[in-house]
């Protein structure tokens, strides 16, 4: 017996995490795209493809009010949250009310203290109790969770690059939680399409921003357990984020036990590459993938590892995560609709320097 196609909802989905994902929703092979949604109150009398003209004759919507009526009236059973911080969490309550599962994609229910929402994203939060509820949508890590998930926190894109190389070695102790330096780089769609000068095709530079007091520190912070040191920089290309991260070795561990331990712990995963000695992930080698690419050096003389993973702000960053949540959430394969997967193991350990 067919089933039927799983009806599904995007709210926010002119912005570029929406169109992304309305293109992955659209091709997939289970779902079936009941509403288009915009951020605001506001309906437009544009369709989604007018707007988006890659999606021309593949989602020919039009773009609705974000009126939580409208979205429980279309029959989605799941709906994705592609919205300012503040209309996620004003939305969410409502629709979680009428039986939908909701995949929010902004950072309204990823962190799980109250205090941290007014420090780092400038409102009270009004609905703490959702934040025990919220199930942060890592799948490689999270996975047991995500399947009786009502709520679901899709991870912030800087945070997925760090926390999937890293949570796991501090988990095992291979690793000192204290003081964990992250520099990244992220293409500019990061910064969402909202016109600002130094997004401009004529002025956008490689430059760091938000030195030591980027909002996505607390959420990297609570998900690995480490004291992280967090400098962003703003890349002169589209998509895509290469994060570069310093740890500290514990006593006695080496750079190829740590290597050895990320191969053994994503060997089965669809979508973490653990490269081999001497290869380093590129953002150009995850373009427009769910892939998250990582590479392993250091010196154990100096007890020090240097970690680099790339991964595609957009996919493994925003829509792909949040597809291979829904994934997971409603016994789908994991990577359908995902396009590119992996599941043969990495083969090569690494080697130390001098």
């Amino acid at each position: 017996m067919t089933m039927s196609p799983l009806p599904v909802a995007v709210v926010g989905a002119a912005g570029y995490s929406g169109a992304e994902l309305v293109a992955m929703l659209a091709a997939h092979p289970s779902v079936s795209i009941v509403g288009v949604y915009g951020s605001g109150s506001r309906s437009g009398d544009q369709e989604l493809s007018s707007v988006h003209p890659r999606l021309r004759g593949v989602a020919d919507l039009p773009i609705e009010a974000a009126d939580p009526s409208a979205i429980i009236a279309s029959g989605a059973k799941a709906v994705f949250l592609c919205t300012p911080h503040e209309a996620s969490e004003a939305l969410a309550p409502t629709l979680l009310d009428a039986g939908l599962v909701v995949l929010d994609l902004s950072a309204s229910f990823r962190l799980r203290d109250p205090a941290l929402y007014p420090l780092h994203y400038g409102f009270e939060h009004r609905h703490p109790d959702l934040l025990a509820r919220a199930v942060y949508g890592l799948v490689e890590l999270e996975r047991g969770d995500l399947a009786a998930a009502e709520l679901i926190a899709v991870p912030g894109c800087y945070p997925t690059s760090v926390i999937l190389p890293v949570r796991p070695l501090i988990d095992a102790r291979l690793v000192l939680p204290g003081r964990v330096i992250v520099d990244s780089s992220s293409g500019v769609s990061g910064a969402g399409r909202t016109a600002a000068v130094k997004s401009l095709f004529c002025e956008v530079s490689m430059q760091p921003y938000g030195v030591l007091a980027h909002r996505h520190q607390p959420e990297m912070a609570q998900e690995t357990g480490a004291d992280v040191l967090f400098t962003p920089h703003l890349g002169c290309w589209d998509r895509g984020i290469l994060s570069t991260i310093h740890l500290d070795l514990a006593p006695g561990v080496t750079v190829s036990a740590c290597w050895q331990a990320l191969a053994d712990r994503y060997a089965t995963s669809a979508f973490v590459r653990v490269l081999p000695s001497g290869s380093w992930p590129s953002v150009a080698g995850v373009e427009r993938t769910n892939f998250c690419d990582i590479g392993i050096g250091g010196c154990d003389r100096r007890g020090h590892l240097v970690i680099t993973s790339a991964i595609d702000n957009l996919v493994k960053g925003a829509a792909g995560q949040a597809l291979q949540c829904m994934n997971i959430r409603f016994g789908f394969p994991e990577s359908m609709g995902l396009g590119l997967s992996r599941h043969a193991p990495a083969t090569n350990a690494v080697g130390a320097c001098p």
